[in-house]
């Protein structure tokens, strides 16, 4: 199993600029993680998002992996997918060790 450091996720409440609005999710998120020194991605969920509440209250850490399976196999608990996002993209959101881990899988 290989991860790679991808973003901080921190939610907010009100909208920063520069974000855009992903309609599949219901949510706002800053257009480039890379925007930022620290790569954050900040998020403002709006109601009826896809995505558990737990993602609108706590910051998580994302992880591109080869393979989200073995990692999802190990977790504590899945609080979200694994759901494909787009014909080459998979996502997943964890709970380990009591952190908060997305898992973005890319094929």
């Amino acid at each position: 199993m290989a991860a790679e450091y991808m973003h901080v996720g921190i939610p907010v409440l009100n909208r920063k600029p520069n974000m855009v609005y992903n309609e599949w999710g219901r949510f706002w998120v800053n257009q480039d993680v890379n925007e930022y020194d620290y790569k954050i991605e900040y998020l403002k969920f709006d109601e009826g998002t896809r995505f558990p509440e737990i993602l609108s209250k706590q910051p998580h850490v994302a992880y591109k992996v080869d393979n989200a399976d073995p990692y999802i196999r190990e977790a504590d608990r899945v609080i979200f997918g694994p759901e494909a996002v787009s014909d080459t993209v998979r996502i997943a959101f964890i709970i380990k060790d009591d952190a908060i881990i997305e898992l973005y899988e890319e094929k």
